[in-house]
């Protein structure tokens, strides 16, 4: 049985919603490539949204326009005050539909929806496959640029979506707490991949790396097998689930399989993730 939920729509059901008033689009891609040091360089998608993106479509630069500038760290989530008149700047507000997609993965996509989620901002929905499914199936792309009209939105914060390392320093050992790492297998081990400061994980957390949950077409994989991924490391209904990664990018599409397809309810991304916990000597940290 294929993944079903209101928050995830397939391309098919797209199509036939597309050019809908209150409908708002929008591609969230960045690129993460490997700079000389090993570590990861983000490259803005905006160069491969003007060659071609899904008609409609807006374009949303999460690092310079939805990120806090403040922030040493990458991606680092603004004050939602600020985060929502951003949104509202979009064209996303009362009253409009959203539909988030990506390239290459949907982890940039869910980070927007898990963004949206943090202000209040329900009615929005991941185009499962993204622009990579959309292209495999031969259908139209446009090269001129979208840009909604501003909208009106009231902050409804969820300030517990996203933590910090406090929470997840204080969940260490609480059995009530699954802390979950998003990342691969070897990155988690600390054996191989790249490494954001010291290699390993977060002492004690569990791992179910976010590429793992989708399939070669890049949509999400049938719901037995995203609730078996979770199921195999505890990860319970009623238990709490920290997710994070190397930047509180791949955590969000974990954190968007258990809230938005398997029913969880308290679950919450750490921001800044590994770039933050494995710089800091003081935090513990596993290997193996």
């Amino acid at each position: 049985m294929p993944a079903h939920s209101a928050a995830l729509i397939q391309t098919e059901e797209f199509a036939r919603r597309m050019g809908a008033p209150a409908l708002r689009v929008f591609d969230c891609t960045v690129y993460l490539k490997l700079g000389p040091d090993g570590r990861y360089v983000a490259e803005s998608g905006r160069a491969n949204y003007d060659r071609g993106h899904i008609p409609g479509a807006a374009f949303l630069d999460l690092q310079a326009e939805l990120s806090d500038k403040r922030s040493k760290l990458r991606f680092t989530l603004p004050p939602l005050d600020e985060l929502t008149k951003a949104f509202a700047a979009k064209g996303i507000g009362h009253g409009t539909s959203v539909v988030l997609y990506s390239h290459a993965t949907p982890t940039w996509a869910t980070r927007i929806w898990w963004m949206l989620r943090a202000v209040g901002f329900d009615d929005a929905a991941i185009l499962d496959g993204g622009l990579d499914k959309w292209k495999a199936e031969g259908r139209p792309l446009a090269t001129e640029e979208t840009i909604h009209p501003p909208a009106t939105l009231t902050l409804r914060g969820r300030p517990e979506v996203f933590i910090d390392k406090t929470v997840v320093k204080a969940a260490i050992g609480q059995a009530g707490t699954l802390t979950l790492n998003a990342l691969s297998h070897d990155q988690h081990a600390g054996r191989g991949g790249v490494t954001y400061g010291r290699p390993g994980r977060i002492a004690g957390s569990s791992c179910v790396p976010a590429a793992s949950l989708v399939g070669p077409d890049k949509t999400l994989k049938p719901i037995a097998d995203l609730r078996a991924a979770f199921d195999g490391v505890g990860a319970a209904p009623d238990r709490r689930v920290l997710v994070y990664c190397g930047g509180g990018i791949a955590a969000s599409l974990d954190a968007f399989v258990l809230t938005a397809l398997l029913g969880h309810t308290n679950v919450a991304v750490y921001d800044n993730s590994m770039q933050e916990w494995s710089n800091d000597a003081k935090l513990p940290m596993e290997v193996g």
